[in-house]
């Protein structure tokens, strides 16, 4: 019989799956966990009980959380939902309009912002802009090209066969115009077309044929042209589906009915797609064409303009881009999704972006050796906690990036390139997360609860979820203000201490000992549970029995720990200076705690200890070191 000892002094590869549980001799098993529900991984290694989260307001419904941060001082919640956004600043409702977008269109939605005017894309809808003029006046209007004496800077494509001509019947005022093969159709009306680089605007459509037009800039002749055109984004033809702003340049990747093509503004003219004559400063379009035609999902202004595409992630190159110098060139062959637009983060130089298929999360990355992108899953050992991705943000304060899954659990990435860290834990709640923006340091979520949809953010100050706090000069019992919580069975922090669990009866609850502080919300588990442990020599313990003699845990800024050796879940007591009455707050306690475990047992796929515990308490683990026996 063996005595053994196991040093944890690091969770910096998070919670791993089980097709890792025969690889003991890897590094991510030694600083990896079979489990890690509600916590955060520092990047220092330690594992923190995350936040809770505070109720922030009620919504109309499921949609999508958007961040507009105007300056480091004026930030805004956007909340898109179903034809309606509602917009949030310092955790109140400030502002509320109508929009085109249902539901179904918010899935799909693509935005940037620019200043003070948010731009959002939809490829069945015309592109809007969203314009603070004040905390609570915003403007929703259609995009405006630059408009020059009769001429309006939108970009142009001919859709047709390049044999298609059209015949105009006169030069000036009213027209007809005759084309060639079937071009027209209603959604026509109101669009502009070029013959020969002159503008006329359709006014009506009698067939596919034929329709009418009011001329804009006199024709030169009345003769057949090969050489026409007409508005690239229209009713007729879709709108676009991308946008980004890069080199000074307005970006649109893609629409509905040319979704492989780019367009790049005049430099410094964001509404301005004329082509010109190619000088330095006036706008590009080009399509990417390969082996197949892939649709862009996203366009990105990182160290390069990078287009993200349903098959292949592209590098435009150009210092600066200009029509001459811009060039083209795939980097990796992984796809972005198609049923859905989740938007690349930007994390220390990296973008991740979510992959068309496959549990992933993607980081594209350049790399100076090879003078191209690379693109690394940082999912790999963490597969079983990514389930069709629907959004996520970084919150780059904490290092940690947030991707919501379409089962409405939340997985969370403590990411640090320089020092190896790459760990993933997931975030459940009672409820289901829907969407998550980050504005500054701090985290929002959209929640579906029993009750309804809510907006809430991640509080340090909390420990509990969809929660609130109050304060009374005198102490009281009965505390209002809870109408989200209605019949739900809640946990109290009442003056620093747990209390008894409260059902919330007409959005109210009634305290056993009156408190002049509390903290009211919804319960949340945290679960560490290690992999199964490894002898010296890196080999596992499969065949053999095992008996826990002793874990000590290195605890930091930590009130309760309840732990299970084997023998079912136990609250540890930890050593209280100061303390008159049970009913006392309890002390954070920073140190070692030593639990002394009996039992031999067969050796499987289980840790030999776990920690599961919903007390809205803090609780922080550094190390664990565990002494155990082997016999066999």
């Amino acid at each position: 019989m063996a005595r053994l000892r196991e040093h944890k002094t690091s969770f910096t590869s998070g919670e791993v799956s089980a097709w890792l549980l025969g690889r003991h001799d890897l590094r991510a098993y030694q600083n990896g966990a079979r489990r890690l529900r509600n916590v955060f991984i520092h990047p220092t290694g330690g594992v923190q009980r995350r936040p809770g989260l505070r109720f922030i307001d009620s919504i109309y419904g499921n949609g999508r959380l958007v961040s507009f941060e105007f300056n480091t001082e004026q930030v805004y919640l956007l909340a898109f939902t179903d034809r309606r956004v509602e917009i949030f600043r310092n955790d109140a409702r400030v502002a509320e309009f109508a929009t085109p977008w249902t539901l179904e269109h918010i899935a799909q939605l693509n935005w940037t912002q620019s200043a003070d005017t948010l731009l959002v894309v939809h490829a069945d809808v015309p592109p809007k802009r969203i314009t603070r003029r004040g905390d609570s006046l915003w403007e929703l209007a259609d995009w405006s090209f630059v408009h020059e004496e009769n001429r309006i800077h939108w970009p142009h494509l001919k859709f047709s066969n390049d044999e298609v001509t059209l015949t105009p019947s006169a030069r000036n005022n009213s027209i007809s115009i005759t084309a060639s093969a079937p071009v027209f159709m209603d959604e026509h009306i109101g669009v502009r077309f070029r013959i020969a680089d002159r503008e006329v605007q359709v006014t009506g459509v009698q067939s596919s044929t034929l329709a009418t037009a009011d001329v804009k800039e006199e024709l030169s002749s009345t003769n057949t042209s090969k050489n026409w055109t007409e508005q690239a984004f229209s009713a007729a033809r879709g709108w676009p589906t991308s946008v980004c702003f890069h080199q000074d340049r307005l970006v649109i990747g893609g629409s509905r009915d040319f979704p492989h093509r780019l367009w790049l503004s005049k430099s410094g003219d964001l509404f301005n797609f004329s082509v010109g004559t190619g000088l330095d400063d006036e706008a590009i379009e080009f399509s990417i064409l390969s082996d197949q035609v892939n649709a862009i999902r996203n366009v990105f202004s990182g160290r390069h303009l990078q287009v993200f595409t349903s098959g292949a992630e592209w590098m435009v190159t150009g210092e600066p881009l200009t029509p001459t110098s811009i060039q083209l060139r795939r980097q990796t062959r992984v796809g972005s999704r198609v049923d859905r637009t989740v938007p690349p983060r930007d994390v220390d130089g990296a973008t991740l972006f979510i992959p068309r298929l496959g549990p992933q999360v993607r980081e594209f990355l350049f790399t100076d050796t090879e003078q191209a992108y690379q693109s690394r899953d940082l999912a790999l050992l963490a597969h079983h906690l990514i389930k069709n991705p629907v959004d996520m943000d970084y919150d780059k304060s904490s290092r940690l990036l947030h991707v919501v899954m379409d089962d409405g659990s939340m997985a969370t990435l403590t990411a640090y390139r320089d020092e190896q860290v790459s760990a993933w834990t997931l975030q459940e709640t009672n409820g289901l997360f829907r969407s998550v923006a980050t504005l500054g340091d701090r985290t929002y979520v959209l929640v579906e609860r029993p009750g309804g949809y809510a907006v809430e953010v991640f509080d340090e100050a909390l420990a509990v979820d969809s929660g609130l706090q109050g304060a009374s000069p005198t102490p009281k019992s009965t505390w209002s203000g809870l109408t989200h919580l209605e019949g739900e069975t809640v946990k109290v922090l009442a003056d620093a201490s747990a209390q008894s669990d409260e059902v919330v009866e007409a959005g109210k609850v009634t305290l056993t000992q009156p408190a002049t502080t509390v903290q009211i919300g919804l319960p949340f588990d945290h679960v560490i549970e290690p992999l199964p442990v490894a002898v010296s020599s890196g080999a596992g313990a499969q065949g053999m029995k095992l008996r826990p003699i002793a874990v000590t845990f290195r605890c930091w800024e930590t009130t309760t720990l309840n732990l299970d050796t084997g023998s079912g879940l136990i609250e540890v007591p930890f050593k209280r200076f100061g303390r008159t009455s049970l009913d006392a707050p309890l002390e954070l306690f920073s140190g070692d705690k030593t639990i002394r475990a009996l039992g031999w047992r067969e050796a499987d796929d289980r840790g030999l200890w776990r920690i599961e515990q919903n007390t809205p308490h803090p609780f922080t683990i550094l190390s664990v070191t565990t002494h155990f026996s082997v016999n066999g």
